[in-house]
């Protein structure tokens, strides 16, 4: 049976995760402590661009008030490589055998992804109460997370895709949502012309959403 205490312990750190994908390795520790002065101390790192694991390893190093985890793992070796750079959670938008084998593997506590009351159940067979639900808007939204948790109410959601300044506070207002994924702490104009006083004001209007 897969442990996810330490899991839920993270992802009960904040009501909203910036799911980050950084361009510019240099843009990552005054990123993460832009966020860390507002309040939110999670974020996961993704794995969309050549920056990513550096960033991530950056953060590890320097920031260490900062939970920092591993967005976009696809594939067992990369669930490794973000292991060995020090990522405290590793997040996949979907789930496969091999992925699970190597978080099975791992000490680093696995957020698989579901987007259907199928997968959700395959999941949740194998010990994963605590899933991300993804892309949450456009495999249908809060109405599918409300039809989702009528019969299967052990299952808990971290959403993200879709997830906007506007609507978290609807997704966090379900009983089955414990917090939420989004881009939108993290404009691209404000990481570019490196404004970090915007984002901790994100940050701090984020950390203060009740769950």
């Amino acid at each position: 049976m897969i442990d996810q205490g330490r899991l839920a312990e993270l992802l009960a750190i904040s009501p909203v995760i910036p799911v980050l994908t950084i361009e510019d390795v240099a843009h990552a520790v005054p990123l993460a402590r832009a966020l860390l002065e507002g309040g939110i101390g999670v974020v996961e790192v993704t794995l969309r661009t050549r920056a990513g694991l550096p960033a991530m390893a950056a953060m590890v190093a320097e920031v260490p008030g900062m939970v920092v985890g591993a967005g976009t793992v696809l594939t067992a070796a990369q669930y490794r490589a973000v292991d060995e750079v020090g990522a405290q959670f590793v997040v996949s938008p979907g789930s496969s055998p091999l992925v699970r084998e190597a978080a099975a593997r791992s000490k680093v506590p696995f957020l698989p992804g579901a987007a259907t009351p199928t997968e959700v159940l395959h999941l949740l067979e194998d010990g994963y109460q605590w899933q991300k639900f993804f892309p949450a808007e456009p495999a249908g939204g809060i109405p599918m997370l409300k039809a989702i948790g009528a019969p299967i109410a052990d299952v808990r959601f971290c959403p993200t895709g879709g997830i906007t300044r506007g609507n978290a506070h609807d997704y966090l207002a379900l009983a089955n949502v414990v917090c939420v994924g989004g881009s939108w702490l993290t404009p691209a104009d404000a990481m570019r012309d490196g404004d970090w006083r915007r984002i901790t004001t994100l940050a701090a209007e984020a950390a203060a959403l009740k769950r």
